[in-house]
């Protein structure tokens, strides 16, 4: 007899019967991602892509199949507990988070950006960074940022920030930031440039360690999905 209880962290038995659930970025990255989601046989009710929607989940066409809308940097979250067994994320949060309940199996080319350090334009190039023992960061990715600056036995002082980076370094907050950088464009709006990158970054295919250990097959038959999808994309 199975006496296995169902728990809502469980990702072997979710709360709603054994649908799937995979968790999707909101923004940039959903809209790179779309083409590839159809690729792949997944097809949500049309506004899932819709910003202003105000729905987080979706049905799709395969009734044991869901998709949930979440922020990019949420995605991991809902994963790793179990919330939903797959998901798409950048790498940046990977490395930001390092969790031991994630698997990430699939590179998916898109949402390129990379996450660097920028700096006041007019004071690049007139320090010496190897000189440094202490900098203070703007960034919201903390440990990264102290991960990458003790390396070089500089001491991180991280001022923690969701959004608006651009302006600590002007209005005194910090000397530098480290956040995400696609074209650069707002950093030389705000009068910043950039100094280094810190690591390239593509978005992920992950899925729960768990999930995948009990349901092989079904999680699997997605990753295999997924795989096929970039085949076919490259190949055009």
């Amino acid at each position: 007899m199975d006496t296995h209880i169902a728990t809502p962290l469980d990702p072997a038995t979710p709360a709603d019967s054994g649908t799937l659930v995979l968790a999707v970025p909101k923004g940039r990255i959903l809209s790179e991602l779309a083409p590839l989601l159809e690729r792949a046989g997944i097809r949500p009710e049309p506004d899932y892509a819709d910003e202003n929607s105000r729905r987080l989940r979706f049905p799709t066409d395969d009734p044991a199949l869901d998709v949930v809308r979440v922020r990019s940097f949420d995605v991991a979250t809902f994963v790793a507990h179990g919330a939903a067994q797959i998901g798409v994320c950048g790498a940046d949060v990977l490395m930001e988070f390092d969790y031991d309940q994630i698997y990430a199996p699939l590179d998916l080319g898109i949402g390129r950006c990379r996450v660097s350090v920028a700096e006041p334009a007019e004071l690049a190039g007139r320090d010496d960074p190897s000189r440094w023992s202490r900098v203070t960061v703007a960034t919201k990715y903390p440990n990264i940022a102290r991960r990458h600056f003790a390396a070089r036995g500089v001491q991180a002082e991280v001022v923690e920030l969701n959004g608006a980076m651009e302006l600590a370094p002007s209005l005194g907050l910090a000397r530098l930031m480290v956040d995400l950088v696609q074209t650069g464009a707002t950093l030389k709006a705000n009068g910043l440039m950039e100094t280094e990158v810190i690591a390239h970054v593509t978005s992920r295919l992950i899925v729960n360690r768990t999930a995948l250990k009990t349901r092989p097959e079904v999680i699997g038959g997605w990753i295999a999905r997924f795989r096929a999808a970039l085949a076919s994309a490259s190949a055009r």
